[in-house]
């Protein structure tokens, strides 16, 4: 295993910039997702790490071997990376066995070696007993858990996964999201895992890179991300958020609805325009002014709607902005009630400008 380091990662194509400055360190043993939107540059950071194409700006290494320059790029054979493409590309007149054991016969291993290794890693992925079908005779998952033993099986520095489960139908990309975490923790290679789906990314990353337009917009851990969003646009992507805006009053509090808003994060800049978030399940409405509560706001409701475990709100705020709620399925507010919003100052997130 390997550590990965993108260091001013850039790649340009004329005076289009797909990939801007990027700077990442993959720990050795590591699984970091690149979350973002189509366009963002997940993919293209991915296939510079695996050698298929030549950066414009910056370096990267792997473990202490610089691979790729604008001047000298080290070819995909040479770096000891495994990728996992979206389409599964198994032979077709191969059985599962001799897909996975194409790499190690290659590498002109022993007879005797390819088969304990071919053994053991059906055994851990859970093929042992399809391992003399054709990828034909398999499911989706089992195709895609084919694709995974054979990028593993090579015991890689690296292994590069992109989108590898969205082909598949949304109970299967469910149960494989838990399967890559379960293999992960059994090789630990070093790897990085480009989606689009943060639901992928929270259950199998160590680390999540949230990108747009080509940088990284934040870094850490998927509850540091999810619980500490830095941007509006993290705020967003990441589990869905109210966007709310006013001026700053202090270093910790925001003018927003007629009240003075206290969150965390920040500081803000006095007098300067300011934005923090706060997901849906974090506002609490009320039918009654509470008493004694701090950031509180007053706003009608424009919609109630009733989804069983829970109920979608959308209030409207004196100020014309529309926030967001999910409340409990048993408090039920006529369209147009006025209620009272109360934001936990420790779920108000100061995002950056």
């Amino acid at each position: 295993m390997a550590s990965v380091a993108l260091r001013g990662l850039t790649k340009r194509y004329g005076t289009q910039t797909v990939l801007d400055n990027v700077s990442l360190e993959v720990e050795s043993g590591k699984l970091v997702c690149l979350l973002g939107p189509s366009g963002c540059g997940k993919t293209t950071a991915l296939r510079l790490v695996a050698g298929f194409l030549e950066p414009t700006a910056g370096e990267i290494a792997l473990g202490n071997r610089i691979v790729a320059t604008p001047t000298r790029t080290l070819p995909p054979e040479q770096r000891n990376v495994s990728m996992v493409f979206q389409s599964y590309a198994l032979w077709p007149h191969m059985t599962v066995a001799q897909n996975v054991a194409y790499g190690l016969e290659l590498r002109k291993l022993r007879r005797a070696d390819i088969a304990k290794k071919v053994t053991a890693i059906l055994t851990t992925t859970q093929l042992a007993p399809w391992a003399e079908r054709y990828p034909a005779e398999l499911s989706g998952g089992q195709q895609q858990r084919v694709s995974l033993a054979r990028a593993l099986i090579v015991e890689p520095d690296t292994l590069l996964l992109d989108e590898p489960l969205s082909n598949l139908d949304a109970n299967l990309r469910e149960e494989m999201r838990f399967e890559v975490r379960r293999l992960h923790d059994a090789y630990r290679y070093t790897t990085i895992y480009v989606t689009h789906d943060q639901s992928e990314a929270m259950t199998t990353a160590d680390l999540i890179a949230v990108m747009n337009a080509g940088r990284i917009e934040q870094l850490g851990t998927p509850q540091e991300v999810y619980d500490a969003p830095r941007s509006e646009f993290v705020a967003r992507f990441l589990g869905g958020s109210n966007i709310l805006r006013g001026k700053a009053l202090d270093a910790s509090h925001m003018a927003f609805g007629g009240a003075s808003i206290e969150c965390r994060g920040g500081p803000l800049g006095p007098g300067t325009d300011a934005a923090l978030s706060i997901r849906p399940h974090e506002v609490a409405l009320h039918a009654m002014a509470p008493p004694h509560a701090g950031n509180v706001v007053e706003g009608r409701v424009v919609r109630n709607v009733f989804l069983g475990s829970s109920r979608d709100y959308v209030v409207a705020i004196n100020d014309g902005t529309q926030l967001r709620v999910s409340a409990p399925p048993e408090l039920n507010l006529a369209p147009s009630q006025t209620v009272w919003a109360v934001l936990p100052a420790q779920r108000c997130r100061a995002l950056m400008a």
